[in-house]
């Protein structure tokens, strides 16, 4: 909300004196967020003067109109200014800044040469002064309005100051002088006068136009006036343009600015429709799904059911509370007016505005509430302006269909405000400050308040404490910390998701956190089933991307974006990492009722809350792209594989407490993985995840390099870690030996390893794959594993016929369970 000090003083006494420091510390303190307070003196530096034009001289020659003037300035010889404008005359009184002045925007202004002559100064218009768009002309005042050589800033205007606030979403009153000049009131403690309270003509049994609201919840008050053979041509006056320009809305015709204006000064949003264009009386009404309008700013849009529109017989003419449509626009010759002032559902509003992505400065207000009212009082200023400025003859009929509700009175306990904020407000002072909020009080315990008209946030008791506190001086409630408790340390799944996120960046990925938004086509591009459980997600009901309105039911996706989002941005190898929720919906018929918030809810109403909860395990997912051995003198490198994303999911089992005889890979096809290049992560046999190379139809899908490696497991289905019984370290050397194993190639090498490790024994310390080898000398089909066998003792050194034997039996018990025979053998 943007306005100036001068306008807020015509509604409230403000002090003579009053700073900058002190009026933003008085906004600061009712609540609002200050942008900027602006001294328009101040925009403008140096020597801003009255001048009056003495000669002027047509310069001949220019690829434009040039005019060489000599301008009394109030100094003893006239000041010589070139000036490219030609919308005045000798006589006229202009503005003139001087040599050593500087413009809005850093522009220095000097004496130079130019076009032949000698220019000292700027003759300026209202665009060089930053008060207006209109750069055509050069500003010309009115006859008498100064001598030359006085300062010119008081008599353009620029002698205000701009002030502009945030206005938080649930005071829309406060988006207008109304509402700022009465806040302020609270705070200085003097006299407010309210702009609304002006006497206006009621309904009359027959209205100036035929009018029907079908939906009067979302459309409870509707009121019209009818205004007719008005000057289309008539301009709006210099003062109105002025507040209008310095409030941020651009001046476009006399009609448009009046409702502007008001919807400024009062804060109720007006439209204007031209009387001669409309066609049969007008409906309010739901929209039909599929209805189009084009809008004021000349898009087409498709209307929802949930859309308020204003219908004549040609159908939608205005997307109500938003903006107007193109058929019924005031247009330059317009003569005969309707002028609109309505009341519309704020939830309505509000979510029609993030539908089209139209927020206007009146749904801005509508949205945050507006007092209903205000739409008689408005209409009868609005006449009266618009008959002053454009003449035109108004018709005594008024409409309004009037279903506005009344406010609900709130019942407060007097001590619940003391209780809450930590301050001794006594009864009499609760009274007292609601009241001059607006609220009327009656009752003494509970006491009972009714909220005025324009404060629609006021619904129940903590809404009239929070007034309380506002108003009673935030600084005089106590800065107090309250005692610290206890703490009891991390919880064991807490130090779990610590550790596993530590042990996986000190592996080389980068951790990033990601939206958990998705769209629905991200399954598709995923390549999953139609049954797959991962398509059902939990779809948003006001997301903040129409484009993602899902929540993710597994971590790849974002983290892809995150990835492919990097790659372009020019880097080539990535290992990327991201620990968090999934969300996996739990389908029930319906939800619960509203719960009461003045008690605990009961077991039975938590359970029904919870079933309808989603389910959100904490996953841990980690992709690759490039790299993960770069290449340099020292080697060509190596390109990240499959493998690398099954050691991914290796480490966090490992920094989880997961032993590594728990933890076995076996060969699996899952979405989105490739199916000859995905292994199933198991701990005791069961699933906790997959890992392994992208499918090539994902990669190209998702716009990501080939053979793009990913990993994902379910941290909360890991089992709890066991209790580590230390092992008794050996003193005695070990037996290294090294077993070939020729075996068809599709066995798994975990089964292999399983098997060397059932048949070794006791003696068996370690197994490990160092090696793995395919050529046509072994055969078609087969491939050669090759292991490194660490056998020791704990009470003596093993002697070479009992290391030959160990490793015998593991040969023996890997042949007869994979079929596996020793090379070389």
């Amino acid at each position: 909300m943007k306005t100036t000090l001068s306008w807020l003083r015509e509604y409230v006494e403000l002090p003579a004196g009053l700073t900058a420091e002190q009026l933003d510390a008085a906004l600061v303190d009712l609540g609002m967020e200050v942008e900027s307070i602006v001294d328009q003196a101040a925009t403008v530096k140096g020597g801003l003067v009255v001048g009056r034009v003495l000669e002027i001289e047509e310069l001949t020659g220019f690829k434009k109109p040039i005019r060489f003037n000599l301008v009394d300035v109030g100094n003893a010889a006239p000041q010589e200014i070139i000036c490219g404008a030609r919308n005045y005359a000798v006589g006229d009184l202009v503005v003139v800044i001087l040599p050593g002045g500087e413009l809005p925007g850093g522009f220095a202004v000097g004496a130079r040469k130019t076009y032949g002559r000698m220019s000292a100064g700027m003759i300026c218009s209202a665009r060089e002064l930053g008060l207006g768009d209109d750069h055509s002309g050069i500003i010309v005042l009115p006859a008498g309005a100064a001598e030359p050589g006085a300062d010119a800033r008081g008599v353009v205007g620029l002698d205000n100051v701009l002030v502009e606030v945030e206005i938080t979403p649930d005071r829309g009153y406060e988006m207008s002088l109304r509402g700022m000049a009465r806040e302020l009131s609270y705070h200085f403690g003097t006299a407010y006068t309210d702009p609304a309270d002006r006497p206006a003509p009621g309904a009359t049994a027959e209205p100036p136009y035929p009018v029907r609201v079908d939906d009067p919840v979302g459309c409870d008050r509707f009121a019209a006036r009818v205004v007719r053979g008005i000057d289309p041509h008539a301009a709006s006056p210099e003062w109105m343009q002025r507040r209008l320009i310095a409030a941020g809305v651009r001046a476009i015709s006399l009609p448009v600015d009046i409702t502007n204006y008001l919807m400024l000064e009062l804060g109720q949003p007006m439209h204007v429709f031209d009387l001669n264009r409309l066609r049969g009386g007008l409906v309010v009404r739901r929209a039909t799904p599929g209805e189009k309008l084009t809008t004021l700013d000349g898009v087409a849009r498709v209307l929802d059911a949930e859309d308020m529109v204003i219908c004549d017989d040609s159908g939608p003419i205005s997307l109500a509370a938003v903006m107007g449509g193109e058929t019924s626009e005031w247009q330059p010759d317009t003569v005969d007016v309707l002028l609109e002032a309505a009341h519309w559902d704020p939830v309505m509003v509000g979510r029609t505005a993030r539908r089209h992505r139209l927020f206007s400065e009146a749904a801005k207000r509508w949205e945050r509430g507006v007092d209903p009212q205000l739409p008689l009082v408005a209409l009868q200023r609005a006449v009266e302006l618009l008959t002053e400025y454009a003449g035109g003859t108004v018709d005594e009929r008024v409409l309004d269909i009037d279903h506005v509700v009344p406010p609900a009175p709130v019942e407060l306990d007097p001590t619940l405000p003391a209780r809450r904020i930590g301050v001794s407000y006594s009864a009499d002072q609760v009274v007292d400050l609601l009241g001059r909020v607006g609220c009327t009080v009656t009752g003494t315990d509970p006491l009972v308040v009714t909220p005025p008209s324009w404060r629609p946030d006021l619904l129940a008791p903590a809404d009239l404490v929070e007034e309380v506190a506002r108003l009673g001086g935030y600084q005089e409630i106590p800065s107090l910390l309250p005692p610290a408790p206890g703490g009891g340390g991390l919880t064991a799944v807490q130090r779990r998701r610590r550790t596993v996120g530590r042990a996986i960046a000190e592996a080389g990925y980068v951790e990033v956190l990601s939206y958990p938004f998705v769209a629905p086509e991200v399954h598709d591009a995923f390549g999953l089933a139609p049954d797959d459980p991962r398509r059902s997600a939990v779809r948003l009901t006001n997301p903040l991307s129409e484009e993602e309105p899902q929540l993710r039911t597994s971590l790849l996706p974002p983290l892809l974006a995150t990835l492919k989002r990097n790659l372009g941005r020019g880097l080539r190898e990535l290992a990327l990492y991201e620990a968090g929720q999934v969300f996996r919906p739990r389908l029930v018929e319906t939800a619960p009722g509203p719960m009461a918030v003045d008690r605990r809810p009961t077991d039975a109403e938590w359970a029904a809350a919870n079933r309808i909860v989603p389910d959100q395990p904490w996953h841990l997912a980690a992709v690759l792209a490039g790299d993960v051995e770069p290449a340099g003198w020292w080697g060509s490198g190596r390109a990240a594989t499959w493998a690398d994303a099954v050691e991914a999911a290796r480490i966090a089992l490992s920094a989880a407490g997961v032993p590594a005889d728990r933890v076995s890979v076996r060969a699996a096809e899952y979405a989105p993985w490739h199916p000859g290049r995905c292994a199933a992560v198991l701990v005791d046999d069961v699933v906790l995840g997959h890992a392994g190379e992208l499918h090539p139809a994902v990669v190209s899908a998702l716009e990501l390099p080939k053979r793009t490696c990913a990993m994902e497991l379910n941290l909360d289905a890991v089992p709890p870690a066991p209790v580590v019984q230390a092992a008794a370290l050996s003193t005695y050397p070990p037996a290294l030996i090294d077993v070939a194993l020729v075996l068809d190639a599709t066995v798994p090498a975990a089964d292999v390893q399983a098997a060397l490790v059932a048949g070794a024994g006791e003696l068996l310390e370690s197994v490990y794959l160092f090696d793995v080898y395919a050529s046509d000398q072994l055969g078609a089909g087969l491939r050669s594993l090759a292991y490194k066998l660490t056998f020791r003792a704990p009470d003596r050194t093993l002697t070479v016929e009992e290391a030959v034997a160990a490793r015998d039996a593991a040969v023996a018990s890997a042949a007869a369970r994979t079929g596996a025979v020793l090379r070389g053998a």
